[in-house]
């Protein structure tokens, strides 16, 4: 066994991890797949190993020296003969493969962004919601997800988990919002609202934050119906204004911009305000990526894009990824994270930003973005903007 896998897999079996995956078995070996992550049982923490045999699945709960032990006979090709593993701790992500003929190759990243982890030690995994089933809260039950009871509406529960996944995320943010002020958070393209409700309903009354929200959409009719139902519930200072995202000017100072599901280039325009106003945080859940799928030039993958599902969802994963680095390079420090399950909505990536300026970081990532609007023959909304916007300093 190579000596320094054995010393990364003793190290990563420590109070900081989070969870793994190795798998890749050789053919003759019957278990095809090896999950573990951190658990508490009765106060102490254990590493629960759960091993995929056919059909079958078996779980087991080991101290950390046992889970040490036991993970190097993982790649031992006369045992488990695993060659490839993916481990998350606190600190780092950790690859390994293992060739055909032996040779493992280890690479560490430092995790880089300081928003933890969310670790769910529980043995059992059972789902503990921000806002759970049994209370009632009224603008759920207008908005149909909840009844006067306070349960879930059994169709509308995909929304109820969304709206919980969501506050996880405001949650997260929470260090980065100020509590000795009035915070302002706009929703570009906030909808029917549920959201934007729930974002208030927490940060104002379960957290008792100063805070001010406004919702923006196209929308007449559900703006009027939104701002029915906040003067109903007493909201005063959340409000619903019909207007488009790219022309919105109507406050000086942003501390969190909001854009979900803002269709092509709304999000650009949502983004490029967001940094504009030098906005703390940025969620953002791009929709709808047709700028680059119309005019991406890159001939050296035409093969790949002579299928067009493979060309649409490739332009929608490389316009979230772009505009995730030029985040980067306005200084932000940038995630590209899970919203909701796949099974309910195939645009489910999140990009959240919060603001970290750093001079170096934002130039390297400025010139990374030239490279690829160059490798993908075109540019982005949000990059022309911000190539407007340094000109326009430049003259000045």
């Amino acid at each position: 066994m190579d000596t320094n896998l054995e010393q990364v897999l003793a190290a990563v079996m420590t109070e900081q991890l989070v969870e793994g995956v190795i798998s890749n078995p050789s053919k003759s070996q019957e278990v095809t797949k090896i999950k573990f992550r951190l658990i508490q049982i009765k106060g102490k923490l254990q590493v629960q190993i759960t091993k995929y045999k056919g059909k079958q699945v078996f779980h087991e709960n080991k101290s950390l020296e046992e889970a040490k032990m036991e993970a190097v006979s993982w790649f031992d090709k006369e045992k488990y003969g695993m060659k490839q593993g993916q481990i998350t701790t606190q600190e780092q992500e950790v690859s390994i493969l293992v060739s055909k003929k032996g040779k493992v190759t280890i690479k560490q990243k430092q995790r880089k962004n300081e928003i933890p982890f969310r670790l769910d030690l529980s043995h059992n995994r059972k789902k503990h919601y921000i806002l759970e089933e049994g209370t009632r809260v009224p603008f759920l039950v207008d908005l149909g997800v909840m009844t006067q009871e306070g349960k879930i509406v059994r169709t509308r529960y995909d929304k109820f988990k969304q709206i919980n996944r969501f506050l996880e995320f405001i949650e997260d943010i929470l260090p980065y919002l100020a509590k000795d002020r009035e915070v302002t958070i706009l929703d570009f393209g906030c909808g029917k609202s549920y959201l934007t409700f729930a974002m208030y309903y927490y940060l104002h009354e379960l957290k008792s934050y100063n805070v001010r929200i406004i919702g923006l959409d196209l929308k007449k009719d559900v703006i009027a119906h939104c701002n029915q139902l906040k003067d109903k519930y007493g909201y005063e200072k959340l409000q619903f204004l019909e207007g488009n995202v790219a022309d919105y000017d109507g406050v000086e100072q942003v501390d969190m911009v909001v854009t979900l599901h803002a269709c092509n280039t709304a999000t650009d325009y949502a983004l490029y305000k967001a940094i504009k106003w030098n906005a703390s945080v940025i969620l953002s859940v791009p929709c709808c990526q047709h700028e680059l799928n119309q005019n991406m030039q890159m001939p050296e993958l035409a093969p790949l894009f002579q299928y067009g599902i493979i060309q649409e969802r490739c332009a929608a994963l490389f316009t979230d990824a772009h505009r995730a680095n030029l985040l980067e390079a306005s200084g932000y420090q940038t995630q590209i994270l899970e919203f909701i399950d796949m099974e309910h909505t195939p645009k489910n990536l999140m990009i959240r930003g919060v603001k970290k300026s750093n001079a170096k970081a934002e130039e390297k990532a400025w010139q990374n973005c030239l490279a690829m609007s160059q490798f993908m023959g075109t540019k982005l909304t949000l990059q022309t903007l911000l190539e407007e916007e340094k000109e326009k300093r430049k003259r000045s």
